[in-house]
């Protein structure tokens, strides 16, 4: 989506300049992921999206809104990139395996440095701003019921031992998720988050 730029201290008088709404989200992403909402100042911001102070406002009205957008942003695009992780998957056992592996390849090197826009909410923000507050439950609320149907359907297909406590089960590995993405903020290898993956995987128990 593209809307229109302001031309103040740009372009002087004139039509405004469009500008592409997702990409100057995604960079925004960047700033927020890397530095946290407090840390990330206006004008890194405006740097980073390539837009005036003034187009910012004009846009977004302040920095919360910015924020705010970038966090739906960052959920619409993390949904897409864990459901092709599972996509190609046969089994709920395999999917389960997916989803982790996906994200421990998230938490490693400067991918992993620069961290999960929920997990860093989470933490930074949720507890003095109720509508932040909500946004990530719904955020972790999502992952974790998506754990409870796979491990259900691995339960059906001969996976996943129907013993399994699944509500328990997805609440472990919705842990176990997040502090993938904690611990990747300090500086892990592939091999040790992957191993890391692996070895929760065996809190699911199989045949």
């Amino acid at each position: 989506m593209k809307i229109a730029e302001s031309s103040a201290g740009r372009r002087g008088p004139g039509r405004p300049r469009a500008f592409d709404v997702d990409a100057a989200l995604d960079a925004a992403l960047l700033v927020f992921r890397e530095r946290g909402y407090h840390g990330a100042s206006l004008a890194e911001l405006g740097e980073a999206m390539k837009l005036t102070p003034g187009s910012i406002y004009k846009a977004f009205a302040d920095k919360r809104a910015v924020f705010l957008a970038a966090f739906d942003r960052y959920k619409a695009v993390r949904d897409g990139q864990i459901r092709a992780a599972i996509a190609a998957e046969g089994s709920g056992f395999a999917k389960v395996r997916g989803l982790l592996r996906s994200y421990a390849d998230l938490s490693h090197d400067e991918e992993g440095r620069r961290g999960c826009l929920v997990t860093g909410s989470a933490v930074e923000i949720a507890a003095f701003d109720p509508q932040m507050a909500e946004k990530v439950a719904a955020a972790l609320a999502r992952i974790e019921t998506l754990l409870r149907e796979l491990i259900r359907e691995g339960v059906a297909d001969g996976s996943i031992d129907p013993t399994v406590d699944v509500d328990a089960a997805a609440a472990h590995l919705l842990c176990v998720l997040q502090g993938f993405r904690v611990v990747g903020k300090v500086g892990r290898d592939r091999s040790y988050m992957m191993a890391a993956a692996d070895q929760a995987l065996k809190a699911l128990p199989r045949p």
